[in-house]
């Protein structure tokens, strides 16, 4: 059967090659992952949160998802000086490598669409219709009366068959994601759900088959008031474990529609029917006794499962400030039983969120500089272990931990890094694992199956904060190693730094700031690690942006005021102003084509002591 896969896998990619959107990296380089992104114009050329899964039957086969704009209308479409998000399009952007992840293609699937919606200089366009067409996202979502939303995660699993799970049954790729109602669709309560979708033929997947996928499943138990955020999927994928093949989603519950600050417990799916159908469990309280106002307390979680079969859930309780940083806990949450149950939860770490310069404008914690992109979501940990995936046997279960912490304040944040070689009953350190001049934004580590090789890979701002949008922001993509010896983690060396990008150059669809998500991630082999970063390198900078976005900083100084945004605008675009507020510049006339154009890169990297 592998014979077989492998030589399909092989045409279908030749084919691929021939037909479909691609990028090719330099040995120990990098190459754009998000490789169907137009360069212009905004927003179809903005992407941001990358996940990464290798097969761990099939290491050379790589699946990446992120945030792509690449369906949404662009600006000149309706008034010029707005760039929503088009009602109904999706944006969870799938990509696809069969080399190990030297080589990526975008799939182009049938969906709803908005790039049709170019529109002209001027206000006078209509507003977009969408229509059905070419996607650059998941498809089979507006079949289903949804509307894929972002906050991608992937993860590789055996394959269900007969009742059971087994790699002989082939391989399959989950991928869960927020998701939205199509307009007028009932599809579930709530404002924001999780859905999960998968493919049993990533070969059919990657040459735009929406056949191969299934028809996405709404995961969440959704109320009227809730709204569904930051989730993470993880598949059993070690055949030692007695629960092999389950499959676990962890996300935050909040139960006010993400308004205010609400109750907001983190709860767990599980599947042991290969994502046809999903249960839940709360597994924290609904409030946070270290948040004075008892509300919103944690979020960015992460699961993952060691080779017999336990399940541990990570995330970062909020201490918590609304302008400054502030401690806060990494929790640490087991099952021992496959996800039936689970235990309390425990505090690993104290750790101090980023949030030390709060920007009035957008009501929002920013790092690199005065209208900057957002990092007030927390040090949200990122976790792997050695589970030694695809059979199990030569797992030593070691855990990897690193989140990003600024504890130091402003401009002296830290990439921070632990290990446990005992189920998370002992950690080390945590030791600062930064390169020298590097301002850790966000992280992510893998540890090869086996236990021999720790890799880490972060964004980082390499110059102070600035106080004026007219200096530039430099953002870089980097990737450490380190070996393990019985458990010890060596010193991490660099083996990649990707080539800088100014920050100013992203942003946010109502423009009035910078925009680069959430997350890094990365994923190991026994002798190599796949890592996926947001980039700027190709996001031209706009003076006319940078003096809108000085002008509403100025105003909020000047008045004291805030806008308070939770995440991105929606389709609205801009936010009502009055008639003395700053005015948005037209971005297809007063901006460089390529402005807005943040890309999703990536690389595949030897283990440089074999």
């Amino acid at each position: 059967m592998r014979v077989r896969i492998g030589v399909l896998t092989i045409a279908v990619a030749a084919l691929i090659a021939l037909s479909a959107p691609s990028s090719t990296a330099q040995v120990g380089g990098d190459t754009r992952v998000s490789a169907g992104s137009p360069p212009s114009p905004f927003s179809m050329n903005k992407q941001n949160e990358p996940a990464v899964a290798i097969d761990a039957n099939h290491p050379n086969i790589v699946a990446a998802g992120a945030n792509d704009n690449i369906d949404m209308e662009a600006c000149n479409a309706g008034a010029d000086n707005t760039c929503p998000f088009t009602p109904d399009v999706g944006n969870s952007g799938i990509y696809f490598s069969f080399n190990g992840g030297n080589d990526w293609v975008q799939p182009a699937y049938t969906g709803l669409t908005a790039r049709n919606c170019l529109g002209a200089v001027g206000d006078d366009d209509p507003d977009c219709t969408p229509v059905i067409g070419d996607i650059g996202t998941l498809p089979n979502y507006y079949e289903a009366g949804l509307v894929s939303d972002g906050d991608p995660a992937v993860a590789f699993g055996p394959t269900f068959s007969n009742g059971g799970f087994s790699w002989a049954n082939g391989s399959r790729l989950y991928y869960a994601n927020l998701a939205a109602k199509l307009t007028g669709s009932g599809a579930f309560k709530g404002a924001e759900a999780i859905a999960v979708s998968y493919t049993d033929d990533v070969a059919a997947a990657a040459a735009g088959n929406n056949s191969a996928w299934s028809t996405p499943v709404v995961a969440s138990k959704q109320g009227n008031a809730q709204f569904s955020d930051k989730e993470q999927i993880w598949a059993d994928n070690a055949e030692s474990s007695p629960f092999f093949g389950n499959v676990y989603v962890c996300y935050a519950q909040f139960r006010g529609n993400g308004k205010g600050f609400t109750n907001q417990p983190l709860s767990v799916l599980r599947s042991t029917n290969g994502g046809q159908s999903w249960e839940q469990r709360q597994v924290t309280p609904a409030t946070n006794n270290l948040h004075s106002q008892h509300g919103f307390g944690r979020s960015g979680c992460t699961v993952r499962t060691d080779s017999d079969g336990n399940v541990y859930v990570f995330m970062f309780q909020f201490g918590f400030s609304a302008t400054t940083a502030a401690p806060g806990q990494i929790q640490m949450i087991k099952s021992t039983n496959g996800g039936a149950t689970f235990s309390r939860p425990v505090n690993i770490f104290q750790a101090f969120d980023t949030c030390n310069a709060f920007e009035p404008s957008i009501g929002r914690c920013v790092e690199d500089g005065v209208a900057g992109a957002r990092d007030d979501l927390g040090p949200a940990p990122s976790v792997d272990i050695a589970n030694g995936a695809p059979s199990g046997d030569d797992a030593t279960d070691q855990l990897v931990l690193t989140w990003v912490d600024g504890r130091d304040g402003l401009n002296h944040e830290h990439v921070m890094f632990s290990t446990s070689t005992n189920h998370g009953g002992f950690w080390s350190g945590p030791d600062p694992v930064e390169r020298p001049g590097d301002r850790g934004y966000y992280s992510a580590p893998a540890i090869s199956p086996n236990g021999t090789d720790a890799w880490l890979v972060y964004n980082a701002f390499t110059e102070p904060f600035k106080n004026s949008t007219a200096e530039a922001r430099p953002l870089v993509g980097v990737v450490l190693h380190a070996d393990v010896t019985g458990g010890s983690v060596g010193a991490f060396s660099e083996v990649h730094r990707g080539l800088p990008g100014d920050a100013r150059g992203s942003s946010q669809n109502d423009l009035a700031a910078e925009f680069l998500g959430d997350y890094v991630y990365a994923a190991a082999t026994r002798s190599n690690a796949v890592a996926v970063w947001n980039d700027t390198r190709n996001a031209a900078d706009c003076p006319a942006v940078d003096a809108y976005r000085q002008a509403l900083h100025d105003e909020a100084v000047a008045t004291g005021a805030a806008t308070a945004e939770s995440e991105e605008p929606d389709a609205s675009g801009l936010p009502e102003q009055d008639e003395d507020a700053p005015v948005a510049p037209a971005i297809q006339t007063a901006c460089p084509a390529t402005f807005g154009n943040s890309d999703i890169f990536g690389g595949s990297y030897a283990d440089p002591t074999p």
